[in-house]
């Protein structure tokens, strides 16, 4: 028997999102997902580093008891470059990725995974959650102080205790190896994925749809029905046996999507939105000169140059409308400046319409903050109300340091008066008398 992969991988830049800070790679031997963080000017750089450094993993030549070392070792090395790059530029400090990859050797994956990025497996029709996220929300559900429902909808479920990078320290990676069969199909994603479609229903598209690149496109496509407030990524693979086949084996081309791929400002799936109805409302096509066109065809024909563009321009301006409204519903913790603020809206802005308004200053210091929450606090945190966004204020106001005020300088008990300031003379000065 010998097995292959048949994947697809497919990257979105989300509906609320600027640029695409994800990236993943698909190959006939490996299977990376990477969430980049760090703002618009690091999370990109972050996660094509790390793709990159794995890329060259993608090959025949891995046995399975050399698969974990290489994959520790590209890591390992993807830690080192991030953190050289921030050391090298200021305006990168903080940045980092997750990283989920399976790289095959024969009938084994092995596996590595540290942050948020899932890798699930789904096996005689049931769906595992293969990773465990390294959030702090994870951590209370590990230690039986939330509940799995509730870890859902915690404000803090986006924070990290680990990622590549970060910080310059050697960083835990979880590294495993597990058998694979014929029949497996995996399915890795970011958080953009996970994050807001529910676990039944990534069940039921892996399960119902076959082929993986229209499953793929099935997954993002929800994703963006459900609001897309983050990239999503993910990719799905099945594990085939090419002797069952005839030795007729599956698309093996590499695919490499998200920033990695140097599509950073990729638009959405938005075929089937008002603004591409628009567009496919002026492409249709003209009337065959051929043929003599009746009295109604040519009073289209006369009227259609005019008709079209306002069409068009009605249902781009009412799904402006739409979008505008559904921002002014959403709230996200920021900076003013000096301190964490609450502000009502998106954190993006278009050309003469500001997108968001200061809601609440907390005059709590950003700087206060511990380096890794400064910067969450710059890539702003969202919330789906001003509840969820006072709670997170009130989380972060818990770990900032107070800084105690220098007490004021005082006159050391030993110090001599100075001549002149009325003083009566020490004992030397006594002895100095009675000797003259």
């Amino acid at each position: 028997m010998f097995l292959s992969l048949h994947f697809a991988a497919r990257s979105d830049v989300g509906l609320v999102r600027s640029n695409n800070q994800d990236s993943a790679f698909a190959g006939p031997h490996l299977l990376v997902v990477a969430d980049g963080m760090g703002g618009a000017a690091g999370g990109d750089i972050a996660s094509s580093i790390a793709v990159g450094r794995l890329a060259a993993l993608d090959g025949e030549s891995h046995g399975p008891d050399e698969s974990l070392d290489e994959l520790k070792e590209a890591i390992a090395d993807a830690h080192a470059e991030i953190v050289e790059r921030a050391a090298n530029d200021p305006e990168l400090s903080g940045l980092g990725t997750t990283v989920t990859a399976l790289l095959r050797a024969g009938s084994t994956l092995s596996m590595a995974h540290i942050g948020d990025s899932r890798a699930y497996l789904m096996r005689g029709g049931e769906l595992e959650q293969v990773t465990t996220d390294h959030s702090f929300v994870q951590h209370l559900v590990d230690t039986g102080r939330l509940s799995a429902a509730d870890a859902e909808h915690h404000p803090k479920r986006s924070m990290l205790l680990r990622v590549l990078g970060d910080v310059d320290a050697d960083v835990p990676v979880d590294i495993s190896v597990r058998e694979t069969r014929a029949g497996d199909r995996w399915m890795l994603c970011s958080d953009g994925l996970s994050g807001v479609v529910s676990r039944d229903t990534l069940e039921h598209t892996l399960s119902e749809v076959s082929d993986p690149g229209d499953c793929a496109d099935a997954l993002v496509s929800l994703a963006l029905a459900a609001g897309a407030p983050d990239n999503v990524t993910c990719i799905v693979a099945d594990v085939v046996d090419i002797d069952a086949t005839d030795g007729v084996g599956p698309p093996t081309a590499t695919q490499i999507v998200g920033s990695a791929a140097r599509d950073r400002h990729r638009p959405t799936a938005g075929g089937s939105s008002a603004a591409g109805k628009a567009a496919k409302l002026s492409a249709r096509e003209e009337v065959d000169d051929d043929e003599e066109p009746s009295r109604a065809s040519r009073w289209w024909i006369k009227v259609r140059p005019w008709v079209l563009p306002i069409i068009a321009l009605a249902v781009v301006a009412a799904g402006a409308w739409g979008a505008y409204l559904w921002t002014q519903n959403q709230y996200y913790v920021g900076s003013d400046g000096i301190d964490i603020a609450i502000y009502q809206g998106i954190p993006e802005d278009l050309p003469f319409v500001e997108l968001h308004t200061l809601v609440e200053d907390t005059g709590v210091p950003v700087a206060s903050l511990p380096p890794y929450q400064q910067q969450r606090i710059e890539d702003t945190i969202r919330a789906s109300s001003l509840e969820e966004a006072q709670s997170i204020v009130t989380s972060l106001e818990g770990s900032a340091e107070v800084v105690e005020p220098s007490p004021e300088p005082t006159a050391s008990p030993s110090a001599t008066p100075s001549a002149g300031e009325g003083s009566s003379p020490g004992p030397s000065a006594s002895a100095s008398a009675e000797g003259a």
